[in-house]
Formats: C-alpha cells, structure tokens, sequence
C-alpha cells in the first residue's frame, strides 16, 4: 500500500501531474476535487455557493480522511486549502505516505490562474490586482501547512515532464 499525495496552492498542477506519476507508476490517480463531486453529486462551485466553505471543508476532511484509512494504493491531489483545515496536514503523515509539495511562485501562479477565475470558487471574483495579493496572503497563510510534506519541488519554469521526472527521482 502506498499513497503518493501531492499539495500546493491552486494551478500549481497538482491534478496534471497526478495523472503522469499514476500512469507512470500505475497507480490510481485520484483527485480529492472530483471525489467530493462524486460523492455529492455537484460541483464544487455548487457546494461553495449553496452550502458555503464551512460545509465544504468539513465534507473534504471526511472524505480525505476515509481515502487515507482504506487499504489502496493510489495518488491522490488534493485541494489548495485541504492541508491547511481539520488538521488535515496530520493525515500526510502516515506509514506508506509520501507528501509531495508542488511549490510554484506567485507569478507563475497568478499566470496560470488568471485565465481560469470562473472555475475557482474562492478566486471568481478577484480583479486582477486583488488576484496577487490573494495569492500572496494566501501562500504567507498557508506555508507552514504546505512545508509539512516530506518533499518540495519547485515547479517555476518546468515543464509537467520535467516535474514528475523529478518526483519519480524522490520515489525511486
């Protein structure tokens, strides 16, 4: 049993390179995202606008917390702020877990998200301005959360390839 979980902020391409080290190792390649939705039967953004973070966060631990309980081995993505609430950053630490921290700039993390703002909930309403700052509070904010993984790898200027190459370097 192994459980390959990568964190990070929002766009630094948690789910992308899920999917490469799952074909690669072969592995199942989960998303905690798309877990929540198909456990709900909505999206996100639904559970964001009809039920608020609150709810949503509390819905995201438990479905974690039961992913990293059961006996598969896979690799799994998790949301930007699932670290960061319901002690969830304990969780990545169990026996046959490795936690994998994609870190990404703020530059390249505003480049890649300012195009997609109306898929992310907590960013939708951002200007552009705002969308920076919110980066950088957030990232200040969520630090010590992400720096619990057993690994960094910075992902600023690489491409997919190269940073699952890398990754697969820290596995083998």
């Amino acid at each position: 049993m192994k459980k390959i979980i990568l964190l990070g902020y929002m766009g630094c391409g948690k789910s992308t390179i899920a999917k490469l080290i799952a074909e690669i190792t072969n592995l199942k390649a989960l998303d905690l995202d798309n877990c929540i939705e198909n456990t709900t039967n909505t999206s996100i953004n639904n559970l964001f606008a009809t039920k608020g973070e609150l709810y949503f966060r509390k819905l995201e631990h438990e479905i974690l917390s039961e992913l990293m309980n059961n006996q598969d081995s896979f690799v799994l993505s998790l949301g930007g702020g699932t670290p960061c609430y319901a002690n969830n950053h304990e969780l990545l630490k169990g026996e046959n877990v490795i936690s994998i921290y994609l870190n990404a700039s703020i530059p390249t993390l505003y480049n890649r998200l300012i195009n997609e703002k109306e898929n992310r909930p907590l960013i939708a309403d951002k200007s552009e301005s705002e969308l920076k700052e919110y980066i950088a509070k957030n990232l200040f904010d969520r630090s010590y959360y992400y720096n619990q993984a057993q690994f960094k790898v910075l992902v600023d200027g690489k491409s997919a390839k190269e940073i699952t190459d890398e990754i697969l370097l820290l596995l083998a």
